[in-house]
């Protein structure tokens, strides 16, 4: 299963590798998983054909979503790369007689929509509220739409929570410290 808390379906994207200041873990190895992803994230009602060469193709518009949004800097757009993935025709959505959405296309289709999603954000006063996760392990990118913008981990269940119990320990583990030094 993926996680979805990026608030974008192109930062989604460019969450799906892990890790990267660490021993980064890839989540679309191949066209399979590739697959699965674009299902999960919404962007086709069923799975595509992936070849694991469309996978690359996959895992290189990852790529330029993450080197445009990216905090530090410098920022860089691959301008006419990222607009040959949007050029494309995107996901079509159909409404279905008895009123259910469906979204039709292929592999190419969903890189398409993912691409316009990112020139959007880019192109966007939204782009300022992009966030990185504050757990230091984790690189995982997140439009910051809270009130007050006090968000700080790309998701609770993955990193927030790990990050509080872990605080939580060492205090614990200071206090027991303290305790026994004055004892």
């Amino acid at each position: 299963m993926h996680v979805f808390v990026s608030g974008r379906v192109s930062l989604d994207l460019a969450g799906t590798l892990k890790w990267r200041r660490g021993e980064p873990e890839e989540l679309l190895p191949d066209g399979p998983s590739v697959a699965g992803w674009v299902t999960q994230a919404g962007l086709l009602s069923l799975p595509p054909e992936v070849s694991d060469e469309a996978a690359g193709r996959a895992r290189r518009l990852r790529e330029l979503v993450y080197t445009a949004v990216r905090l530090d800097e410098p920022r860089r757009v691959a301008t006419a790369e990222l607009q040959a993935f949007a050029d494309l025709p995107p996901v079509r959505s159909v409404l279905t007689a008895d009123g259910r959405l469906e979204r039709h296309g292929d592999l190419a289709a969903a890189l398409s929509t993912v691409a316009r999603d990112a020139i959007e954000l880019i192109g966007s006063p939204e782009l300022e509220r992009v966030r990185e996760c504050g757990r230091p392990e984790c690189t995982r990118l997140f439009v910051d739409n809270s009130r007050g913008k006090p968000r700080r981990w790309c998701g609770m269940a993955e990193c927030g929570n790990r990050v509080k119990a872990a605080n939580y320990r060492r205090r614990q583990r200071l206090d027991q410290g303290g305790s026994a030094q004055r004892g």
